[in-house]
């Protein structure tokens, strides 16, 4: 069976690439990260889906990104604004490089068992800005990997980053979801943590408009 290596942060984007590599076949290796962020309640929720989906291993790597902040999700001092699905700019929950830090531990992580296929829940259709969700990011990011590992630039053994939704709507993404089986009850998306969602972060927003669209019952709420 090949590997997969996915990066499951708890929530709605990462469950759902974690079925989808599972009904593609691959054994799953979901890589979670305690980055220091306030919302970390995720990181529960990232357990209890990947044991429900069977993967073969479920890691969780500390970075603490926190040390140095710049976002409100990693410092403390700053406040999460309330969200706006029509924000033109980026908001202060961008975690800065979040995306590349936590794509080249699973390159290594890829290369360490020899798995050639990452999997990542972004998209630019309905986010928050973060330009580290862009297409154009992605295949850079899978360029780089191969030029910096011994199985993509010596061994003609490539790592591809599948980035299935990331010309999707979130409601194509649930609608997806539910025919795989995905449990979103399991899943967490609220940036200010706690034991229930906020409701009115730019998260929650994006959540909630996308489960309306999609014509399915969040299940979480």
């Amino acid at each position: 069976m090949k590997k997969a290596v996915i990066l499951l942060s708890g929530g709605l984007d990462s469950a759902v690439a974690l079925y989808l590599a599972k009904q593609q076949g691959f054994e799953l290796y979901a890589l979670s990260f305690d980055y220091g962020q306030r919302h970390n309640r995720e990181l529960e929720a990232a357990k209890a889906i990947a044991e429900k989906a069977g993967a073969k291993e479920h890691q969780v790597v500390s970075l603490k990104l926190d040390k140095w902040g710049g976002s409100s999700l990693t410092d403390s001092a700053m406040e999460v604004e309330d969200g706006d699905v029509d924000r033109a700019d980026i908001p202060v929950t961008y975690v800065p490089a979040r995306n590349m830090v936590f794509l080249s531990v699973a390159a290594s992580l890829a290369e360490a068992i020899e798995a050639q296929d990452i999997f990542i829940g972004v998209s630019q259709v309905d986010y928050s800005g973060y330009v580290d969700c862009r297409q154009e990011f992605i295949e850079s990011m899978e360029k780089t990997i191969n030029l910096g590992t011994v199985m993509g630039a010596e061994q003609n053994r490539p790592i591809k980053i599948h980035a299935p939704f990331v010309n999707k709507t979130k409601a194509e993404e649930i609608q997806l979801g539910a025919e795989l089986g995905v449990d979103f009850g399991l899943t967490w998306s609220c940036y200010r943590g706690g034991e229930k969602p906020c409701g009115t972060c730019d998260s929650c927003l994006l959540r909630a408009k996308a489960f309306a669209e999609a014509g399915v019952t969040d299940t979480a709420l």
